[in-house]
């Protein structure tokens, strides 16, 4: 253990304990631990893999290898994606959900898209009760972290811990090269510089590499100095079970390590485990809405209504294609995802810069998916909401997860106006001549079978591969009746009820998920943490800062919003004394 401290006659292991090394833990462990003065402990349930020593798969800008090594997750996780009903017995079909259990947390294995989000999003939160988080607050913030290798002015930083860089045009495969053709001709203007520009239009996706390694939170705060310091303690494949208390204040936390359990204390716990096992822990420990609690058969430490609700998402489906063998990717560049579109819907009720649709050069690392290009949309803004509860009390035990997509009908309007927009860009000129035969697609059952880069996956990919490229009676066949089941997306388009029937069977998140301990003044019964510095209201010693602490999904892929989160936490809680 670090040299401990005396806290009341009790033994302090250190001064600040953070649970979870993801992409906020890794911030907060690299920037709180830079003050000498103040012993830190991480703890993170998944593998370390210290920069430079990483596996080729997390270094690698192409993400799928990593993103669904089963290692790298945390097992057993399902969660309903379909809405839940209330006053029925009966529930839609539960699915495996992907989320990171690997220093660095999703930003190890993501898809590594770089998007901060609209000034709109911020200024929402500040109107949500979230002070001081406007979008004039987070801006110095966004800039303070990033070192942007292809843009620069007052919208960017050049010199943070966070390199962003996007895939030259040079480089883009053919299929990129006809999308971006569509978008124009669909009238999207080039903007450019998606993260410096706040209008709609398509652009080069601005991506955390360098165009060579991801970099991910844990490779940019975590570094080999970082790591040097006396006052940092990494405890990775350690597992926290419970929050420990001393009256009404937490004391550390249980873990578990190897099957041996012991109890490290702390000034101040800070949870930074994700905006399904945040709110978990809070849960299991007392801190939540006290009629769920007493379903439960737990005891109600403090009635926080807010904690597992408004879990939030952006619900994502897609449409792809047979690629000629000449617009195929190539070995220009290991990415498969670098051009970008957001553009309004024009839905009432909903904000500019609402969708968000990318093009894809290829859809999986297999034979089959080499063959195939998509475009991705998903609901930017999206008003669905779900929940986080506890199944029982057992800390070994998964959480019941609900998201609810689709559940709010501007969210389904709005995804069955994206699949007819996606339809009528891969059938315009530019993608027709190099794309055919499109289809409707989702990561369903088949895609999640060979997901997993095997050898078995691999022989089993290549003869559904080579009758994609043999006639187009054969190649029109194998997708019907290999890839869609029989769905057809003419079909799809000719009928509105059977559009948003697909689509509420087919539709899956973006492992965006957020909300679920959102910021707001302690007047607020639905807030669970103070905007100011993250701590859990009514509770002292204790504070959530992750992605669960979003009032609203900003228009974003939300890793860099929690990066975001992080740093602009880890600088109020770095201004308070070293024994607070």
């Amino acid at each position: 253990m670090l040299p401990g401290g005396e806290c009341g006659g009790m033994r302090m292991d250190a001064d600040i304990l953070i649970v979870g090394g993801g992409s906020a833990g890794s911030v907060l462990a690299g920037r709180l631990s830079a003050r000498g003065d103040r012993r830190v402990v991480l703890v993170e349930a998944g593998r370390d893999l210290p920069p430079g020593r990483e596996p080729a798969a997390i270094r690698d800008i192409y993400p799928i290898h990593a993103a669904f090594d089963p290692r790298n997750h945390w097992s057993g996780l399902s969660a309903y994606l379909q809405p839940v009903p209330h006053n029925a017995p009966e529930r839609p079909p539960l699915v495996r959900y992907e989320q990171a259990r690997i220093m660095g947390g999703g930003s190890s294995i993501n898809g590594q898209i770089a998007v901060r989000g609209t000034p709109d999003d911020y200024d929402r939160w500040a109107e949500l009760g979230a002070a001081g988080w406007g979008w004039g607050d987070v801006l110095p913030v966004f800039r303070r972290m990033e070192r942007d290798l292809d843009f620069g002015g007052p919208e960017h930083g050049d010199s943070g811990p966070l390199v962003i860089h996007r895939v030259p045009r040079e480089r883009w495969p053919g299929f990129i090269h006809a999308a971006a053709q569509a978008f124009t001709a669909a009238g999207h203007a080039d903007i450019g510089d998606l993260n410096g520009r706040h209008d709609d239009g398509w652009f080069p996706l601005p991506l955390t590499n360098d165009g060579e390694n991801r970099m991910s939170a844990a490779r940019a705060y975590l570094d080999d100095a970082a790591r040097r310091r006396p006052n940092l303690r990494i405890l990775a494949d350690t597992a926290v079970r419970a929050l420990v208390f001393e009256g009404g204040r937490v004391a550390g936390v249980e873990i578990d390590r190897d099957g041996v359990v012991e109890t490290l204390r702390a000034r101040e716990t800070i949870l930074c485990a994700g905006a399904i096992h945040s709110p978990t822990l809070l849960l299991r420990a007392g801190i939540g809405p006290a009629m769920h609690l007493k379903s439960r058969g737990l005891a109600v430490r403090v009635d926080l209504p807010g904690v597992g609700e408004n879990l939030q998402e952006h619900p994502l489906i897609s449409v792809s294609a047979y690629i000629d063998t000449g617009a195929r990717q190539g070995t220009a560049t290991r990415r498969h995802c670098t051009l970008g579109l957001r553009y309004s819907s024009g839905h009432p009720g909903c904000g500019p810069q609402d969708m968000f649709m990318t093009a894809m050069s290829k859809t999986f690392w297999h034979a089959i998916g080499r063959r195939l290009g998509s475009l991705v949309a998903w609901v930017n803004e999206s008003f669905s909401t779900g929940w986080v509860r506890l199944a029982g009390p057992d800390p070994r035990t998964m959480p019941e997860v609900a998201f609810n997509l689709l559940g709010d009908a501007r969210d389904m309007a709005r995804m069955m106006d994206a699949v007819r927009r996606m339809a009528r860009l891969m059938a315009s000129p530019p993608l027709a001549a190099v794309a055919h035969d499109p289809f409707p697609s989702s990561y369903g059952k088949l895609a999640r079978l060979v997901a997993r880069d095997t050898l078995r996956n691999r022989l089993a990919t290549i003869p559904p591969a080579l009758a994609l490229d043999g006639p187009p009676a054969l190649r029109r066949f194998t997708i019907r009746n290999l890839i869609t089941r029989g769905v057809e997306l003419e079909t799809l388009l000719a009928d509105d009820a059977a559009l948003a029937d697909y689509l509420t069977r087919h539709v899956v998140g973006n492992w965006h998920a957020s909300g679920t301990c959102r910021m707001g003044p302690a007047s607020d019964r639905a807030a669970v943490v103070d905007p100011r510095d993250g701590r859990v209201h009514g509770i002292s010693g204790l504070s959530v800062v992750d992605a669960s602490l979003m009032p609203a999904v900003p228009r974003a892929n939300t890793n860099l919003p929690t990066i975001m989160i992080a740093e602009k936490m880890a600088a109020a809680i770095d201004a308070r004394p070293a024994a607070a």
